[in-house]
């Protein structure tokens, strides 16, 4: 079909939407929009006017009768660990999803029971919930269609880098985009051959093929790698050759390109920089259909999302209004309502029985006690309160060995470059000192050195030129961004501390030091390989935590971190009596734990003379700053 064709086809496709949605029940009235005297749209109103008020005698105002909601079918048994069911609630073409009675359940274990699963076209949810509750098991239930949702509804989950391939970052992201057009078209043919030219879902079709214009391919493209951090040099660079952090970034890149009706993104800040982390943030804020997204940086939730989606501990899904910082406000309050509604009504009810098992046979005091009851079963009838949620508490500590006097860690002079090519430096004349009362973050873009820094320190790396000289005593303690792979998949959590600190603890000993861990129940004693990310790095703390060191070093330790433990690491950081190091993308972790910032940037460190809020601004303006720049300076 032309583009003339298919315009002529898409302004008749929305007429006809426009029309049916003009048809609405406001209580038992229906509303037909007078169209102007076009005869064609204003019969497609009446005959939806009429069907919506069938509508509405059958089943609830405003929705579909139940007998219309579209049952999804469940995973058959052996072709996926997720089962998923639900009933869809949406009208023909709706852009909101709605799905009632929705549960979910992994390796048989049930992490969603039937509840009532809302997305509204518009909104940015931020979807949190606490490790290993299955929110990551959710996104991916809802982007490989274990619940169907209707055709138009499409779909694009980020949770993986992109594939290593001969192809450059740019040719990788409009390769996708390329595909996204394949599907469209393909779409496009299969309603016209089923449905015909007035289905309604063809308006959204060719929508998106006239914003996915073929001849801005490479400048679109090129404009989203180089948010994400991407010069010319490195979008020319095959994804073969890239590691799995940049790979994600060429991920992303396709997910932002295809704009999807419903984008689901899992953690979409890990591997990137600060200045990624702000541009992703100032992009997202404005993304205009569905967005779900699970993310441990409150800040990034704060500057993102218009709604948070907790998925509570009772197995439900309850949706806040506002940012992640309301939700904290609201969720409060609410909290410390439903705990005063629910003591005094157990009070009340522990009265109300005390009186009744103290009253004796005769007749006036067993019409009292009756009379008693029924007030109880009023209660009962109307509705209790429920008990509020009791979130795990995580308490995270790092005890240390003796203090040691400074010097503790000295650079003189330091450079270092891979391969020995002492003229071409990452790093270059570092000059500094790190002790024991030592609260460092390392802030600056990627491939700056900030992990190599953190390498040299412990002698993973060996300098080029100059010395670092230790204290001899000094012992330090590191997680990485690859410490999990030390844990041993076939073992479970209490078996493998054991086995790494034997004769330490005895067996009740160390089911609660991992349960201040964030390790508790039947956690302890499964095999780590079915652990979540995130109790996988809570397991990696308690590890390390045992090691009594003067110093600690972090490089992005929150990843895979709920919001809670991440609030536990900087309080077990704030109390730790030794010298900390920390390389991160949260920027609240690091306001909440650097004493000093330190940029590492163009082969140097410096401090940076402010906090992280002055920080972030300031990564901003350079954003506004390169957005108003002409063409040819960018």
């Amino acid at each position: 079909m032309g583009k003339k064709d298919r315009a002529e086809a898409a302004a008749k496709a929305k007429a006809k939407r426009e029309a049916r949605e003009a048809a609405k029940i406001a209580g038992d009235d229906i509303v037909i929009v007078d169209d102007g005297g076009d005869d064609t749209v204003a019969s497609e109103a009446k005959k939806a006017a009429k069907a919506a008020k069938r509508a509405g005698k059958k089943g609830k105002k405003g929705g579909l009768n139940k007998k219309e909601h579209v049952k999804s079918k469940g995973i058959e048994e052996g072709m996926s660990d997720r089962t998923c069911t639900g009933e869809l609630a949406m009208n023909p073409g709706a852009k909101d999803v709605k799905v009632v009675s929705f549960s979910l359940s992994f390796h048989g274990e049930l992490l969603i029971d039937d509840t009532t699963l809302e997305l509204n076209y518009g909104r940015r949810y931020g979807l949190i919930g606490r490790n290993g509750s299955g929110k990551s098991t959710f996104l991916e239930a809802l982007a490989l269609g274990d619940l169907e949702l209707p055709s138009h509804i499409d779909k694009y989950l980020l949770n993986a880098e992109a594939e290593p391939s001969d192809m450059d970052a740019l040719t990788a992201v409009i390769h996708a985009v390329k595909q996204e057009v394949a599907r469209l078209n393909a779409l496009e043919e299969e309603l016209m051959t089923t449905i015909g030219p007035d289905a309604e879902e063809l308006q959204d079709v060719y929508e998106k093929l006239d914003e996915l214009d073929e001849t801005t391919f490479e400048t679109r493209a090129a404009e989203l790698l180089w948010g994400l951090g991407f010069n010319k040099k490195m979008m020319a660079k095959p994804t073969k050759d890239m590691s799995g952090g940049w790979r994600m970034r060429v991920a992303l890149a396709r997910a932002l390109f295809v704009k999807p009706t419903l984008l689901l993104m899992d953690e979409p800040t890990n591997h990137l920089d600060l200045e990624a982390c702000v541009w992703l943030e100032q992009y997202l804020a404005s993304y205009p259909s569905i967005l779900l997204l699970v993310s441990h940086s409150q800040d990034f939730l704060n500057g993102v999302c218009t709604n948070i989606m907790h998925l509570t501990p009772k197995k439900k899904l309850k949706v806040y209004k506002g940012n992640y910082q309301m939700y904290c406000t609201t969720k409060s309050r609410a909290d410390k309502l439903q705990e005063a509604s629910f003591k005094a009504e157990q009070e009340e009810i522990a009265a109300i029985k005390k009186f009744i098992s103290s009253c004796g046979t005769y007749a006036n005091a067993v019409k009292q006690a009756q009379s008693k009851q029924k007030i109880i079963d009023r209660m009962v009838e109307r509705g209790l309160t429920e008990e509020p949620d009791n979130e795990l508490v995580i308490d995270l500590h790092f005890p240390a060995c003796e203090k040691l006097a400074p010097p503790v860690m000295a650079f003189e002079m330091v450079s270092f470059a891979y391969d020995g090519d002492a003229a071409n430096p990452l790093l270059k004349g570092l000059e500094f000192g790190v002790d024991c009362d030592s609260r460092i973050v390392l802030v600056g873009p990627n491939g700056a050195g900030k992990s190599t820094l953190l390498k040299l320190m412990v002698r993973e790396l060996t300098e080029t030129t100059g010395s670092i000289k230790r204290h001899g005593h000094l012992k330090i303690a590191r997680y990485n961004q690859h410490s999990e792979e030390i844990l041993d998949a076939d073992m479970c959590p209490i078996d493998w501390m054991s086995q790494e600190y034997p004769g330490l603890l005895s067996m009740e000993d160390w089911r609660g030091r991992l349960g201040r861990y964030g390790i508790t129940g039947n956690q302890q004693t499964r095999k780590i390989g079915t652990m979540s990310d995130g109790q996988c790095t809570q397991l990696v703390f308690c590890w390390l935590g045992h090691q009594n060191p003067h110093m600690l070093l972090f490089d992005e330790p929150t990843n895979h971190l709920d919001m809670e433990s991440i609030d536990a690491l900087a309080d077990a950081i704030n109390n730790f009596p030794g010298g900390m190091v920390l390389v991160s993308h949260d920027f609240r972790l690091l306001q909440a734990t650097a004493k000093s910032i330190w940029v590492v940037d163009d082969g140097k460190v410096t401090v940076w003379k402010g906090d992280m809020a002055s920080y972030k601004k300031s990564l901003s303006d350079n954003f506004k700053a390169y957005d108003n720049a002409a063409p040819a300076a960018r």
